[in-house]
């Protein structure tokens, strides 16, 4: 079973303005809804894939019961804990020219609700993949996603951080199955620009020997680079599409890359499957559909096989 956690989820309400200009009123063409965070994107494409999985998380008040409804409604399996107070935070996204974000603060998360979510973590066991991704709500530990590896440790779980700068690093001492910076972050932790799979090679080889078994750098157009648990290094282009929306586009490469490593693919065939997820969803409005993604699939594949790979 592979099972998400989202400690901070969103409401996201992308509008898209007809003008954007401060101070005076705008207007919107369209406006759409979407459960958002980090750990609910990777449930979605997962659930797209029908691959069965979880999304562990903390909601609160109207937005939490709207998210909540919306997972169950799309046949999305979940066990968030509810805070008394408070209400999940909304993001507004202006899809304008550029995208405009301002995204909300979250709750007050309590420490007895952080062991309540704790708790029921507590079932996952041996074979089970835990996705930890997305940055930390102020009002919890920075070292959350350490906390939850450590507490799980020793019991035959694959790890996956996907998580921005010294939380990524603090999560390399308890040995992840993979994380899944992009260039730009892998750049910020060795103060380096990377900017293709290549030049980042010599900085994911250094992150798996910190203790990171598997090592998906994301390169954007670039394409995308993994540096195996065995050593190996593996590249992949990225398939040509129009730039739609780049939000969860890293977050289904992880989900793309786990659900074929569960159903045995080789790191070669997961990565370009990943590659073909996370690519899909930048090429549409949300997380990326089924059909979507194997069309971009079989796109990248022909594109591989013109390079002779």
């Amino acid at each position: 079973m592979i099972y998400t956690v989202t400690l901070n989820p969103a409401i996201d309400y992308v509008m898209h303005p007809l003008t954007l200009d401060m101070g005076f009123t705008n207007r919107s063409s369209s406006e759409e809804l979407y459960c958002g965070g980090n750990g609910i994107n990777v449930s979605t494409l997962l659930n797209e894939l029908k691959v069965i999985n979880v999304a562990f998380g903390i909601v609160a008040g109207f937005t939490g019961d709207y998210l909540v409804k919306t997972l169950q409604k799309n046949g999305i399996s979940s066990n968030f804990v509810r805070l008394d107070k408070g209400f999940t935070r909304i993001n507004v996204k202006l899809n304008g020219i550029v995208m405009t974000m301002v995204n909300g603060m979250g709750p007050k998360i309590s420490e007895k609700k952080v062991d309540e979510l704790l708790e029921r973590i507590d079932y996952i066991g041996e074979g089970d993949t835990l996705v930890l991704t997305g940055s930390i709500p102020k009002s919890l530990p920075e070292d959350m996603y350490s906390i939850i590896m450590k507490r799980l440790k020793g019991r035959g779980i694959r790890f996956v951080v996907d998580a921005p700068g010294q939380l990524l690093l603090e999560s390399l001492e308890d040995e992840p199955f993979l994380i899944k910076p992009n260039n730009h972050e892998v750049g910020r932790i060795f103060d380096a620009r990377p900017e293709t799979p290549e030049e980042c090679i010599p900085f994911a080889k250094e992150l798996h020997e910190r203790g990171a078994r598997n090592v998906i750098v994301s390169c954007g157009g670039h394409g995308s680079l993994l540096y195996d648990e065995k050593g190996e290094v593996h590249t992949v282009p990225t398939a040509k599409i129009r730039l739609v929306n780049a939000t969860g586009a890293g977050d289904s490469m992880v989900a793309g890359f786990v659900a074929k490593v569960q159903e045995g693919a080789d790191y070669e065939t997961a990565l370009r499957f990943a590659s073909a997820c996370g690519t899909a969803t930048a090429a549409s409005r949300g997380i990326a559909k089924r059909a979507t993604i194997d069309r971009v699939y079989q796109n990248l594949n022909e594109i591989i096989a013109k390079q002779g790979k």
